[in-house]
C-alpha cells in the first residue's frame, strides 16, 4: 500500500487562499504606504528625512524624487510624477505585474516568483546599466530636466 509523503498530503489539504496571503499582505503594506504618502506631503522639506546618497555626494540618486512622484500619482498628477522621477511609472507597472503574478502563483500553490527567476541575468544587467546611466545623466548640465521637482 502506497502512503504519500507528508508534503504531498499537506499541500493537497492546504486551502488556496493561504497561498495568496503573503502577496496580499505586501499589497496591504504598499496601500498603507501610499495612503501615508497621500496625506503627508513629501514636498515639504524634511517630511520623510533625507536621501543619504544626496547628502553624502551632492548628486541625485536614481530614487530621488520617488516619494514625491508617488505622492503626485496618488493625487492623479501623472505629469508631475514624471517630473519628480521618470522611472516611477515603469517601476510601478513592473511592481503591479509582479504582484499579479504572485497572486496567480500563490493561488495555484506554486512558489512566488523572485525577480532573478522572472528576468534573465542579461535583462538585470541592462536594467542596472540604465539606472547608472540615468543617475549620471540627471546630474549633468544636459540632464537638469530629469532632476526632481
Amino acid at each position: 500500500m502506497y502512503t504519500a509523503p507528508a508534503t504531498e498530503v499537506e499541500s493537497a489539504a492546504r486551502p488556496r487562499w493561504l497561498g495568496v496571503g503573503l502577496p496580499l499582505l505586501a499589497g496591504g503594506a504598499v496601500a498603507g504606504g501610499l495612503a501615508l504618502l497621500h496625506f503627508r506631503d513629501p514636498h515639504v522639506q524634511g517630511a520623510y528625512g533625507f536621501c543619504p546618497f544626496k547628502e553624502l555626494t551632492g548628486y541625485w540618486c536614481p530614487g530621488c524624487g520617488g516619494l514625491r512622484g508617488l505622492h503626485n500619482l496618488t493625487e492623479g498628477h501623472v505629469v508631475d510624477a514624471l517630473h519628480s522621477n521618470v522611472l516611477i511609472l515603469p517601476l510601478l507597472l513592473a511592481f503591479v505585474g509582479w504582484m499579479a503574478a504572485s497572486l496567480v502563483y500563490g493561488w495555484q500553490g506554486k512558489p512566488i516568483p523572485r525577480l532573478p527567476k522572472v528576468l534573465p541575468k542579461p535583462a538585470l544587467w541592462v536594467m542596472l546599466a540604465l539606472a547608472l546611466l540615468y543617475t549620471v545623466f540627471r546630474n549633468t548640465p544636459w540632464g537638469t530636466w530629469l532632476a526632481p521637482v
